[in-house]
């Protein structure tokens, strides 16, 4: 079970890699404000109506009804991090960050005792003798 799991999450971050450093370009055709196209890496196919107006030859009527849009996410380039492309700030921040957290799993050899330092009173006399009163 742990190799599987340790398979699956492996597999599962080399995907999370590969899609962040990849660019990635979305094609949208519109029509009257209506999507009727999308495409992944090359352009989107057009409704026609650029055909329609053409065949029309009609040079008063422009031709607002269509609409392409496109947007382009751009991938990492360098996935290496530098401790000198950090700030003073965040340096001291990640520094005493590790520290306290590295810190919480020092072993303890002994714990402490509280009154360690403060002995118990002197019993000068015995009051259950005294008294005579015993546990019964």
């Amino acid at each position: 079970m742990k190799q599987i799991l340790h398979r699956f999450i492996s597999s599962l971050l080399a995907l999370l890699v590969l899609v962040s450093t990849v660019s990635w370009t979305v094609d949208k055709h519109l029509c009257m404000g209506r999507v009727m196209d999308i495409s992944l890496f090359a352009h989107a196919d057009d409704c026609g109506m650029e055909e329609a107006m053409a065949a029309m030859d009609d040079q008063s009527i422009q031709n607002s009804c269509c609409d392409d849009e496109s947007f382009t996410v751009q991938g990492q380039d360098d996935l290496k991090l530098s401790w000198n492309d950090f700030d003073l700030e965040h340096q001291h921040f990640l520094e005493a960050f590790a520290q306290s957290y590295l810190n919480l799993f020092v072993p303890v050899e002994e714990i402490p005792a509280p009154h360690e330092k403060y002995p118990p009173p002197i019993l000068v006399k015995d009051i259950h003798i005294l008294d005579q009163v015993f546990l019964i």
